[in-house]
């Protein structure tokens, strides 16, 4: 995780070069495809993270009139909100070639 959150995706939205962006596979719906699985790897990641640190400030009430704000808890909220989102965290892996692919319809049955 600590990469995610050094990484230099763009939080907004930028235009990339469809011949850079298809360049390892030769096909562009092949490298959208392995982008977008990168991604819901990085979504589920990011995920499981926010969600025990959340859980490290969770009260259990009946009542729901007592509703407290925990400062920490939001700010970790606002940290996490202000990630570059999956997609381009995976776009950006996969420009710096840090994302292991392979053709099983390459490979040599004996």
């Amino acid at each position: 995780m600590s990469d995610i959150r050094n990484s230099e995706a763009p939080v907004n939205t930028t235009t990339i070069d469809k011949n850079q962006l298809d360049a390892p596979t030769g096909n562009i719906y092949e490298a959208i495809s392995i982008i977008a699985k990168r991604a819901v790897q990085i979504n589920a990641d990011i995920k499981k993270e926010l969600t025990e640190k959340l859980d490290e400030f969770a009260t259990y009430n009946d009542s729901l009139e007592e509703i407290f704000e925990n400062k920490e808890q939001i700010e970790v909220s606002k940290f996490y909100e202000r990630l570059p989102k999956p997609h381009a965290l995976a776009v950006q892996e996969w420009l710096e070639e840090k994302i292991y692919y392979r053709n099983t319809k390459d490979e040599v049955i004996d």
